[in-house]
């Protein structure tokens, strides 16, 4: 017997259908094909095409960036003999500010790490003439062990954009603001290795302190040791922010390791 045109496609529809069903995904909840996220070597890691996970189609395993780049000319950046060897706490206040940024903390200028109030609120600012925001995606991948991590010894996201790398051979002066949400499920670490500034919020307070133009340096947070001073209970969702700054030639360093194991946008 033959059958009608219509219910043979209809026919050859659920069998394609029922054969998908049977081979699965392999895209897991952080968003990545198999491992995924960055190397060591500033290559890979970033990207603005990752997928969508889990069954509620949550994104998870990235941190939405804008990056700002600035001018080789801003009196923060690139400063004569502003490179130290260790960080400077105390730039920032320890309470975010009520817009989500952080408030600068000394009286004055530190010199020759800061030129003061004014520049300082440049930095995570869109300001006309003076910066460029370029909208990026950091994709942390899974290390098998709890652990998701992005690393690169190379962070030049914005080569050749915004100013341009103004005669460098990279783009050395830009920020990075980072705004994300996390359960607190209790037991969570985060560790930032990296160069210049990085200033992580957690519930509004600061949570890690590596201020200052300085070489690659690491702290880490045990969000179980800091939940009084945080302000947070296991099984509530918290923001976190995220403000770095790259202020200095000649290196870029980006690392990231946490046990948190999902991050959500805002």
């Amino acid at each position: 017997m033959t059958l009608p045109a219509r219910l043979t496609d209809l026919f050859a529809l659920v069998l394609v259908a029922a054969a998908l069903g049977a081979a699965g995904c392999d895209v897991d909840k952080h968003g990545n094909d198999g491992d995924g996220g960055g190397n060591g070597d500033g290559d890979g890691g970033f990207g603005f095409d990752g997928g969508q996970g889990g069954d509620s189609g949550v994104v998870c395993g990235q941190l939405q960036a804008t990056i700002r780049d600035f001018q080789i000319a801003h009196p923060d950046f690139e400063t004569p003999d502003s490179h130290s060897d260790v960080s400077l706490p105390g730039l920032v206040k320890t309470d975010l500010g009520v817009d989500g940024k952080p408030v600068y903390a000394p009286p004055g200028a530190i010199a020759p790490q800061t030129s003061g109030a004014d520049n300082f609120n440049q930095w995570y600012r869109d300001v006309p003439g003076v910066n460029m925001a370029i909208p990026y995606t950091i994709v942390l991948a899974d290390q098998g062990n709890g652990i998701w991590s992005f690393a690169s010894s190379a962070f030049f996201p914005i080569d050749g954009m915004g100013w341009g790398n103004e005669s460098l051979p990279h783009n050395f002066h830009f920020t990075t603001e980072v705004h994300t949400t996390f359960q607190y499920k209790g037991g969570e670490t985060f560790k930032f290795t990296g160069d210049d500034d990085l200033w992580l919020f957690i519930n509004g307070k600061l949570a890690i302190d590596l201020g200052g133009m300085h070489p690659r340096l690491s702290s880490e947070v045990n969000l179980d040791q800091k939940a009084t001073e945080l302000g947070i209970q296991t099984g509530g969702t918290y923001r976190m922010d995220i403000f770095h700054a790259e202020r200095h030639t000649d290196e870029s360093n980006f690392q990231v390791e946490t046990s948190i194991d999902c991050f959500i946008v805002p």
